[in-house]
């Protein structure tokens, strides 16, 4: 069950005050991106792996989860960004939204399922959870060298045996792992997407 905190912003991202939107934007940025850095802290410590990910200065954006009716709101009240070419076989709808610059840029992914009654990923989300912060997402020079390394030095499995394609002709893979700050017992995951830029033409 997500927090009221998390429910308001969201909320929030169709007010029609673009103040209010920004501040719910940071917030759910915050929280998300908070959560993953938690669960990737020894990561940063390889440094192949951190270069992989851009790090000290990693791009990542917070990917949430809503009902289909949410998703129209929020695109509405914030000017209808384009919609992300998702491969067909995936069940899911998705726009981005960006505010602020540098680093208190807040980037966020709204996704929705496209079959609420469906067994896509989003809608078993929804179904399980409700609306909500679903994935952290982190550009990735190479996501197959990344699954290796990360299977091979942190024996973390990968959710798809091979990459896969994502929206807009990106390459994509996803990680669930622990985030030790939501409970002692560490059964609270977080799911990592790590996804590549298609090369330029």
């Amino acid at each position: 069950m997500m927090s009221s905190t998390v429910s308001d912003a969201i909320a929030k991202l169709s007010s029609t005050d673009v103040g209010a939107r920004a501040a719910a934007a940071s917030e759910l940025f915050r929280r998300g991106r908070e959560s993953a850095e938690r669960a990737m802290v020894v990561w940063w410590q390889d440094s192949e792996l951190s270069a992989l990910l851009l790090g000290p200065a990693p791009i990542v954006t917070v990917g949430m989860a809503v009902q289909p009716a949410t998703f129209a709101r929020i695109r509405v009240a914030n000017g209808a960004p384009r919609l992300t070419n998702v491969p067909p076989d995936q069940d899911a709808e998705e726009f981005e939204l960006h505010f602020g610059e540098g680093a208190k840029r807040a980037s966020l992914d709204v996704l929705t399922t496209r079959d609420p009654n469906g067994q896509g990923a989003i809608a078993r989300f929804l179904g399980r959870f409700g609306e909500g912060l679903q994935q952290v997402e982190f550009c990735c020079l190479n996501v197959d060298r990344a699954t290796a390394i990360l299977r091979e030095r942190f024996a973390v499995g990968a959710i798809y045996p091979q990459a896969r394609p994502g929206a807009d002709g990106t390459k994509i893979n996803f990680f669930l792992v622990a985030n030790p700050g939501e409970h002692a017992s560490g059964s609270k995951k977080i799911l990592i997407e790590l996804y590549e830029k298609p090369s330029p033409s």
